[in-house]
């Protein structure tokens, strides 16, 4: 088999229509997230406080729904359908951005926006597991966030161009996203359900007793619980990078160059992820994300202790490195701690988890960042990404090279 035959066969063709959807529908988001803060604060007239907020209170909607859709995905036996629905929710929402007159309004678009993203999110992870293998999990997580974080390149350069043609024109630019957003839409409807790769055992790699009784009702192995409640942890000083982008403007005096900014970090993302989740199929899934939560709470430290404009400027590439080594390794080991008929509700508890902690992150940040200054702010999300990393060194995880041999066991 050529090598090229061989990078087929990792990514699968649904996948790269999951993939293609996710880069439109960032590219949609990123034409506005970049710039939200300096809208918010320079048009609209909120406060830090206010942005947190309204992160935080979007993330624990999207988080909310993402546990009732993924006990829902576990339940039916098309998830496309779901996925479809959660897409378009976003693309509709979105762009009334354009019309709004104050920070609540704000709030209440960007939750809508989140409802659709926590509707599709389980389902749509339960998909990516089913066109993977246990050696190639890593990988297609990793490809998947790449594409995401390619949109997320778009995004900010579609919005740097519509702004030199017509300056401060916020308004127009949110107005546009209507465009990527029905693209990714369409694109879902080229992905074959059908073609998934069966499950070759519906028991997870971590093997615990437990009772007979039907798959729904079954309880998380408890080595996911362990796994989600160390994700927690992390997920207290995993702030929005609203505040990151709020802290690179004021270095910089305004905001003219933070589109571009956010475009180069996801060039960092689109390039690494890939590669980054493959390392955690060759070399285990826990040492990539140690290393990715060390390099976070690196950055972190830097951008509390740092005073010029290029040391934040650096250091916010560097940040681009953390979610190469960790994004796609955690929805891999998830999969892989996980039987194959509760996927839909490990990943819903997964994306939940993750974005509980980011709205209790978020407020608390916003709060220490406004009364305390950026430094403590960011010294307490770089402590608890510290304290994350040690914790998670004491849960046990089998490694892929474990899930190979136990596969051939049972051929």
């Amino acid at each position: 088999m050529t090598p090229e035959s061989a990078q087929k066969r990792q990514i699968p063709r649904p996948v790269w229509f999951l993939g293609w959807t996710s880069l439109f529908t960032d590219a949609a988001t990123e034409m506005i997230y970049p710039l939200l803060p300096v809208y918010l604060s320079g048009v609209l007239g909120a406060s830090a406080v206010s942005l947190g907020i309204i992160e935080g209170v979007a993330e624990g909607v999207n988080s909310f729904l993402k546990v009732i859709s993924g006990y829902w995905s576990d339940r039916v036996s098309r998830r496309r359908p779901i996925v479809i629905g959660g897409y378009a929710l976003s693309s509709i929402a979105r762009p009334f951005i354009a019309i709004t007159t104050s920070w609540p309004q704000v709030l209440l678009i960007r939750a809508l926006d989140r409802v659709g993203k926590g509707i599709r999110g389980a389902p749509r992870d339960v998909l990516l597991a089913r066109f993977a293998t246990p050696t190639t999990r890593g990988r297609i997580y990793g490809f998947h966030r790449a594409m995401d974080h390619s949109g997320a390149i778009v995004g900010p350069l579609l919005a740097t161009v519509i702004l030199l043609f017509a300056p401060e024109q916020y308004r127009l630019l949110f107005g546009l996203t209507v465009v990527p957003g029905a693209i990714a839409v369409v694109l879902l409807f080229f992905v074959d359900e059908s073609a998934a790769i069966e499950p070759r055992t519906t028991e997870p790699l971590a093997t615990e007793a437990r009772p007979a009784e039907p798959a729904n009702y079954r309880r998380l192995p408890r080595r996911v619980v362990a796994l989600l409640g160390v994700l927690l942890v992390f997920g207290l000083g995993n702030s929005a990078d609203a505040f990151l982008l709020l802290r690179l403007s004021d270095a910089l005096g305004g905001a003219t160059y933070v589109p571009l900014l956010w475009s180069a970090i996801h060039v960092v993302k689109a390039s690494l992820s890939t590669w980054g989740g493959g390392l955690s199929d060759r070399f285990g899934r826990k040492r990539m994300i140690i290393s990715g939560w060390m390099i976070y709470a690196l950055v972190y430290f830097g951008f509390a202790m740092s005073t010029s404009a290029a040391a934040f400027i650096s250091w916010f590439l560097f940040y681009g490195v953390y979610f190469a080594l960790a994004e796609g390794a955690e929805k891999a080991l998830v999969a892989d701690l996980t039987p194959a008929d509760r996927h839909g509700a490990a990943f819903g508890w997964y994306n939940a988890v993750t974005g509980i902690g980011a709205l209790i992150a978020s407020v608390l940040f916003g709060e220490l960042y406004e009364h305390f200054g950026a430094p403590v702010a960011f010294m307490t999300g770089a402590a608890l990404a510290g304290v994350a990393a040690v914790l998670l060194l004491f849960i046990r995880t089998d490694t892929i090279k474990d899930s190979d041999a136990r596969n051939s066991g049972h051929q």
